[in-house]
């Protein structure tokens, strides 16, 4: 696995940010398609596969934002448990969950300065990232 750096941290997956994403784009349109050309005896079964293909999207949607916000609560538990072990107090309550998700790229060596600088500057999470001098890989973010 190659080294990870701010130019390569985001990951996307082909077979879902792609090709299911088109997939039920496609599902949809021509689900739609169907409805409007319908006639009257099959009307209740292209209503049922516009319905199914709205209903598609919104699980695609949140299967990401749930698995993202389960991940995003992880992250901040342990940036908090790594603040506490180098300095015996917790993460300052002024960081936003989007900056702690910034900070668990820094290294140990940085992560407490960089911590009172997003504190103190009020940084952004692309702030905070693109300040890291020595990036922490993070590979196992769905």
């Amino acid at each position: 696995m190659k080294n990870q750096t701010y130019a390569n941290h985001r990951q996307f997956v082909p077979g879902y940010h792609y090709v299911t994403f088109l997939g039920i784009i496609l599902l949809l349109i021509g689900s739609i398609v169907n409805l409007v050309n319908s006639s009257h005896e099959n009307l209740y079964s292209a209503s049922l596969l516009v319905l199914v293909s709205v209903l598609l999207i919104f699980i695609a949607f949140f299967a990401r934002v749930f698995a993202l916000k389960a991940q995003d609560r992880a992250i901040c538990a342990e940036e908090n448990f790594r603040y506490y072990r180098m300095t015996k107090e917790t993460l300052p309550e002024e960081l936003s969950v989007r900056q702690i998700i910034g900070l668990r790229f820094a290294s140990d060596e940085e992560f407490v300065a960089l911590v009172k600088k997003a504190v103190k500057e009020k940084l952004s999470e692309n702030d905070i990232k693109k300040s890291i001098k020595n990036w922490k890989g993070d590979y196992y973010r769905v």
